[in-house]
């Protein structure tokens, strides 16, 4: 019984470590593309159609330039979602929801846009 619960637990773990596995932007397939957060059917296509007409991209930068829609905010999303250029991660911080204005915040605001709009 133990062992067939340390068996099941082994699994679990190897199957999460390969759901969050790195996806080589060079070296996928369309499937492969299509595993990462943020690339659908589309993007992988077009990916993968500009991958054979320049050849691999060399960096973050150059896949940036070269796939129509892919600028430095979805880069670094799609990277923290496991997309990798020759196995480089981009570096770079997923912008976060912004922090809810204090009630002191909003009435400064308010009050300076109802001025604006009555000049």
């Amino acid at each position: 019984m133990l062992k067939k619960i340390i068996f099941a637990l082994a699994a679990l773990f190897a199957g999460i470590s390969f759901a969050f596995a790195d996806v080589d932007v060079n070296k996928a397939d369309q499937a492969a593309l299509d595993g990462v957060k943020g690339i659908g059917p589309a993007k992988s296509k077009a990916i993968l159609a500009e991958r054979t007409k320049g050849g691999q991209f060399k960096d973050w930068a150059d896949f940036e330039s070269r796939v129509k829609g892919i600028g430095g905010k979805n880069a670094i999303k799609l990277s923290y979602a496991g997309l990798t250029v020759n196995g480089q991660a981009k570096v770079g911080k997923v912008d976060a929801k912004p922090e809810p204005k204090s009630k002191s915040e909003n009435k400064a605001s308010e009050k300076a846009n109802s001025k604006a709009v009555n000049k």
